[in-house]
């Protein structure tokens, strides 16, 4: 027995056969709007009511693109993003006026008939044979709605669009069948609900609510007769009848509506009159979209949160169907970025380097023991202006990064301490540290060893002439001494390095693994993201457990449902043991060693220097007990050599990691930490070694990381040099001078 339309009329089949006599007889399309003869007899050829009931009703309404809402960790807006502005709201929340005016402007009988207006279609005929043209239309609001739901479902593909909204039999006839079917399941408040918040309104507002805040800056529940009588006349026309940009035409329109109104009854003509000369009041609010309106300067970190989310198998397992819900939107996302600390580290930047330098800065925090990505900022801002990026310097390339990550010199020697801290040798390890040397001959690693072939060998030297020791490693790291760190690497093999940084999750800024040799695994020659080294070195503060980077802490669709998110992972990476030794080292870099410009005033920190080849780039990374931060200073295209430049303002005739980086992230700190608990490292003790000559005690530098051209030296033969001092026998003997430009952490060399 035929299907019939809830609240009684004619059924499916009698719907149809109906419409299709009059459209074949007529010669116009479905929904009203004239066609050729030849097109309806196209239509009449398939046929019967048979034919058209194996149309399939099955209209799959997707979920309505939305704005997505990017929140900081204590629920404040970052940004928001969308493909289409929109904002769902119930038909309740929809002013009444509102309701009324679309309906009269657009589909005066939507109440009095099913999913096809006879009526309509006739009066609209008889008006375009009168005319000559197709002056009116029949399509009925419902019909509207489905266009509207095909158009949705194409998103931004242009030929699905041109699919969406082409003037074909064949469409029509399908958009009629499955107006028919919505009529029957929805009913017509549903109807109406739907189709004021599908419905594009122009200035890229899709949905009424939208379409409210941008024109009046106000919730679509509030709009006025005037202002919902403006906005039920855009609908016909949204670039005709904006009120933006062509006030006459959207009064005209208007005023239209309101004596549309006036004539059906929903309103009187004194309130129509009244209405008509009321001048048209904007309150514009200009679109928001996108990680460039992130407040703080977190637009990095919004960028971040993105790449995360299209790339993250959690939310899909295809990159289509990661894409679909990203764009889809209507999610709201609560991250981990504390925006004390964002604010914080925005104010650091700002006060150190300007956005008109020639070099930027990249800062990022992190939390230990949770990889919580509490601030993220740069020098040049996001955006695509002179000075501006879109390219987030604190990340890999995978996720937006430049594509190789920057040089990060000395700050690398730690993963190296650790692994042989780790593998037993003492925190009292002495090596004879010559001022200079060559590399060693051959070095083991995990596969094949590496061998110092150059011609001439590879060299290397520290930053003064006055270093040379023996060192003990808790002096080789405050100052920052290039050759102790390469002998110490001679002893134990690159194999422990790579294992380490394997658990620390240190990988170069393309996201491969570091390459073993000398002067990667020392002296930081090869690129790593702030991101990398923030997390790296979370781990000493974390007592030896590493946590991977992490930056939502939950995301929850448009009907509320709880999305599951990237959880960090903890492994322990070194022993507790292990890690206190190195934080009690990496104290002494910020206390009286080369970082003694970025220590913090009452409270335990520790940190390490680096600046490498040419002083392209220049690092400090350090950390409390509860945060973790690295700071970067350099030109992202590594052109600029930061000797004789003016940073912030400030003319630097030399630059090191402890002098511009350390101060910024010393006020980073500071400010992000202010009003938190300052707890104490754990620490070891580190018996001081014999005393040898008082060597330049003034102000500390980060002078491992910058070589000079070898100067010519003497072998000392096989024997120890350093009586009363333990060397390892691999040590005794070698090449100390001689050789051609110093390998450093920089790009020369092996």
């Amino acid at each position: 027995m035929p299907k019939k339309r809830s609240g009684g009329g004619l059924s499916t089949t009698q719907q149809a056969a109906k419409f299709l006599g009059v459209a074949a007889l007529s010669g116009v399309v479905l929904a009203g709007i004239a066609l050729p003869a030849a097109g309806a007899l196209g239509l009449a050829t398939k046929g019967t009511v048979e034919g058209f009931d194996e149309i399939p009703a099955n209209l799959k309404t997707p979920p309505l693109s939305q704005r997505t809402t990017i929140l900081d960790s204590k629920g404040g807006l970052i940004a928001s993003v969308y493909s289409r502005d929109r904002t769902v709201v119930p038909l309740k929340n929809i002013s009444p006026y509102m309701q009324k005016a679309i309906v009269a402007i657009e589909d005066a009988r939507f109440y009095e008939h099913g999913a096809i207006d006879l009526k309509g279609i006739l009066r609209a005929l008889n008006r375009n044979v009168q005319t000559g043209g197709t002056t009116e239309g029949a399509s009925t609001l419902t019909q509207q709605y489905v266009k509207n739901v095909f158009v949705e479902e194409a998103g931004d593909d242009p030929d699905k669009v041109a699919q969406a909204t082409q003037q074909t039999m064949g469409r029509k006839v399908q958009e009629l069948k499955y107006a028919i079917q919505v009529e029957e399941e929805l009913g017509k408040k549903k109807i109406l609900e739907n189709y004021l918040n599908i419905t594009f309104f122009g200035q890229q507002a899709y949905g009424i609510e939208a379409a409210s805040q941008r024109y009046f800056s106000k919730s679509a529940k509030d709009l006025t007769l005037e202002e919902s009588a403006l906005l039920a006349g855009v609908v016909q026309s949204p670039s005709r009848y904006d009120p933006v940009n062509d006030t006459a035409e959207a009064t005209k329109r208007r005023n239209m509506v309101l004596q549309r109104m006036a004539d059906v009854g929903d309103i009187s003509k004194a309130q129509a009159e009244k209405a008509k000369a009321t001048p048209i009041k904007l309150k514009v609010k200009k679109p928001q979209n996108g990680c460039i309106t992130a407040v703080s300067g977190a637009g990095f970190f919004c960028d971040y949160v993105r790449h995360v989310f299209l790339t993250d198998p959690v939310f899909g397992k295809t990159k289509e169907d990661r894409a679909k819900i990203w764009n889809r939107g209507g999610l709201t996302i609560r991250t981990t970025l504390d925006p004390q600390s964002q604010q914080s580290v925005q104010a650091s930047i700002k006060s150190h380097v300007y956005k008109t330098d020639k070099v930027a800065t990249a800062v990022t925090l992190v939390q230990p023991g949770t990889g919580k990505i509490m601030g993220m900022g740069q020098s040049k801002p996001y955006g695509f202006g002179t000075n501006e990026t879109q390219y987030n310097y604190s990340v890999n390339k995978s996720m937006g990064g430049s594509n190789y990550g920057f040089p990060t010199g000395s700050t690398f020697k730690p993963f190296l301490a650790a692994a042989a801290i780790q593998g037993g040798k003492p925190a009292t390890q002495v090596y004879p540290s010559p001022y200079e040397m060559d590399y060693p001959d051959t070095v083991r690693s995990c596969g094949k060893p590496w061998v110092n072939d150059g011609v001439p060998k590879y060299h290397l030297e520290n930053e003064s002439e006055t270093e040379k020791g023996p060192y003990a490693l808790r002096e080789a790291m405050e100052k920052s001494v290039n050759t102790y760190f390469v002998q110490m690497l001679q002893d134990i093999g690159m194999c422990p390095v790579s294992q380490m940084t394997d658990k620390l999750g240190v990988v170069q800024g393309d996201g491969s693994k570091l390459p073993q040799n000398p002067s990667t695994l020392t002296l930081g020659s090869n690129g790593l993201s702030p991101l990398t080294m923030a997390s790296a070195y979370a781990a000493f503060a974390n007592r030896g457990t590493y946590c991977t980077p992490i930056a939502m802490q939950s995301v929850s669709t448009a009907d509320g449902t709880s999305l599951p998110v990237p959880k960090t992972s903890c492994s322990q990476a070194m022993s507790p043991t292990t890690a206190d030794t190195i934080n009690t080292l990496l104290r002494g870099v910020v206390d009286s060693g080369t970082g003694q410009e970025a220590g913090l005033q009452n409270r335990d920190n520790a940190g390490k220097t680096g600046t490498t080849d040419a002083r392209k780039n220049a690092w400090f990374v350090g950390y409390t007990p509860n945060m973790s931060g690295a700071v970067w200073v350099g030109s992202p295209s590594q052109s600029v050599e930061m000797e004789r430049i003016t940073i912030g303002g400030v003319y630097q005739d030399k630059v090191y990691g402890g002098q511009v980086p350390g101060p910024i992230w010393r006020d980073a700190m500071t400010g992000a930490l202010n009003g938190v608990a300052a707890p104490p490292f754990n620490t070891v003790d580190i018996p001081d070694p014999p005393k040898h000559d008082e060597r330049d005690r003034g102000r500390g530098r980060d002078r491992g990381d910058e070589g000079r051209p070898g100067a010519g030296g003497k072998k000392p033969g096989g024997k120890n040099p350093f009586p009363g001092i333990t060397v390892p026998p691999n040590l005794i003997g070698g090449n100390t001078g001689g050789g051609n430009r110093g390998q450093t952490g920089g790009t020369q060399g092996p």
